[in-house]
């Protein structure tokens, strides 16, 4: 996975796209990557019902048809600094496909909680990877210096990301885990 090292890199200028960057995933698939901003709330919403039933229950920790527009404006009115998050797109301007967050804690300024969410067709090509590895250039800057993550025990696919990340299990509960990440400047460790 790499950002374009050209043109398509460099952060748009044009009215009407937010700034951000083009992404190759491992695919070779390529996406745009770049903040959330308040006004994605429609576009967030319509990833959210794009996901499976399954896909749902995974993230959410439980079962959810759709998100509410409080839920909607928590998930796009971010800061930031203490809250961050990153939205991939098929294209600027185009369909969200996935997206990746970390919440400060309110406790721990140097910890965070990250979550991730990949529209389902397009899981298996290393989106979530590329998310994570933004997000964390992200935290560093921001001061965060470790990640933790909640993961169903039957989330595979978050379990295995979580993995690449070499994030450590600390606690079990509830049929679910609680992974802890170390960051290292630039990234993930």
């Amino acid at each position: 996975m790499t950002v374009l090292d050209n043109a398509a890199a460099r952060p748009a200028t044009a009215p009407g796209v937010a700034a951000g960057r083009t992404a190759v995933l491992r695919d070779g698939s390529m996406v745009w990557i770049r903040q959330v901003q308040a006004a994605d709330a429609p576009l967030l919403a319509d990833s959210f019902a794009r996901l499976s039933a399954d896909s749902r229950s995974t993230r959410c920790l439980g079962a959810k048809k759709e998100l509410s527009a409080a839920e909607l404006r928590y998930l796009t009115d971010v800061d930031h600094h203490d809250h961050e998050a990153l939205g991939a797109l098929e294209h600027p301007g185009g369909p969200g496909v996935g997206m990746a967050r970390y919440i400060r804690h309110p406790g721990d300024p140097q910890a965070a909680e990250i979550a991730v969410t990949v529209v389902d067709d397009w899981q298996g090509r290393g989106l979530g990877t590329e998310l994570v590895r933004q997000l964390s250039g992200c935290a560093w800057r921001a001061g965060v210096r470790r990640f933790t993550a909640v993961a169903t025990t039957g989330n595979v696919a978050a379990v295995r990301l979580l993995r690449t990340m070499s994030a450590q299990p600390v606690r079990r509960g509830g049929g679910a885990m609680e992974y802890e990440v170390i960051l290292e400047p630039g990234g993930t460790s």
